[in-house]
């Protein structure tokens, strides 16, 4: 006779059951599943939150890292160092010709600029500028500026039309920094201040806005022959070696040296051509500090219609005046350089 054995359990009274014990464990896993999902979906929305947290601290991180010059006490303008007597601040230098509506604007903007410390316009039209012209910028000279010393504003009055009186010496400077400057270009004071810091670092070399290339391109009747490039050409190469003097910082010795100790054949040149005197300059401090000029990246503003850079046959000119300077120096003074100085303040990459 088999006997029948039963086996009770802990938590029930009736028998055990394998079968019985599967189906248990089966519900109760059924049963735990929507808390599980429910908790994993708890623990994603908090890792998106903490991610969105991160990112919104790492922004506040930046910002304010970029503003903590102004946090230290710095100021942006550069009072202390532009202005202060010790360093001399610049003399703008601005050439016209026959746009007396753009001379005020360019006059009283400059005035503005805390670094200003004079104003020279190169007048070189037949016929001088009227007391009423002379009385306006002068007027709007001590209302625009805003420091308490106010810049010295003059006339230079040239007898001729020549390209070469826009760097002719300049008696009773008070300054050593000159700041040349078209008529029909406006440079940020903030901008022009920064640029006159880069300026006091290298003061030997040509500092400023505009930069300009030249490279080797053949030889022609077994002379080297170079090309003159433009914006997109240093754009597209990444390199130049002339800055143009419509907006640009160079010492005051370079108006003595151009106008007595340059070539004289290079003054004709520019005077018969009506063009280069830029380029001439560029090689003069080229060939003096054998060293590159600097650019400073800037945004200026160009207030007047197109120039005679837009003309036909423009850059054909200018590859004859580069290589013809080249020819009369005899060597290649200007250096290429790919060195630019940037406000890192105000950049998100530098």
């Amino acid at each position: 006779m088999s006997t029948l054995i039963g086996i009770r359990g802990d938590a029930d009274d009736g028998l055990y059951s394998p079968a019985k014990e599967k189906a248990a464990n089966r519900g109760a896993y059924i049963s735990r599943s929507p808390l599980l999902l429910r908790r994993v979906r708890q623990l994603l929305v908090l890792a998106k939150v903490k991610v969105i947290l991160g990112l919104c601290a790492l922004c506040v991180v930046v910002l304010l890292t970029s503003r903590l010059s102004s946090f230290m006490g710095w100021n942006p303008h550069y009072p202390s160092s532009v202005s202060s007597p010790s360093r001399g601040g610049y003399t703008v230098l601005i050439n016209t010709w026959n746009q007396n509506s753009l001379l005020k604007q360019s006059v009283a903007h400059y005035a503005s600029c805390s670094g200003t410390d004079a104003i020279h316009v190169v007048w070189s039209e037949s016929d001088p500028p009227s007391e009423s012209l002379k009385a306006y910028l002068k007027k709007i000279v001590l209302s625009k500026s805003q420091t308490a010393q106010k810049p010295n504003f003059k006339f230079d009055i040239n007898e001729e039309d020549n390209l070469n009186n826009r760097f002719k010496p300049i008696e009773d400077l008070r300054t050593d920094a000159i700041f040349s400057v078209n008529d029909d270009v406006i440079v940020p004071c903030p901008t022009l201040n920064f640029a006159f810091t880069v300026w006091q670092s290298a003061p030997f070399a040509m500092v400023g806005f505009v930069p300009r290339m030249h490279w080797l391109d053949k030889a022609k009747n077994g002379d080297a022959y170079y090309q003159y490039g433009g914006w997109w050409s240093v754009w597209w190469m990444g390199t130049y070696s002339m800055i143009l003097t419509k907006a640009a910082f160079f010492h005051r010795k370079y108006l003595d040296l151009y106008t007595h100790r340059m070539p004289t054949s290079i003054h004709d040149y520019v005077s018969r051509e009506r063009n280069c005197e830029d380029i001439a300059m560029s090689m003069l401090v080229a060939n003096a500090t054998s060293a590159p000029p600097i650019w400073v990246k800037g945004k200026i503003h160009e207030i007047g219609s197109s120039g005679i850079s837009n003309l036909k046959g423009h850059n054909e000119k200018r590859n004859k005046c580069l290589n013809d300077f080249i020819s009369l120096y005899g060597t290649v003074p200007i250096v290429s350089t790919n060195v630019k100085a940037v406000d890192a303040r105000y950049e998100w990459f530098w």
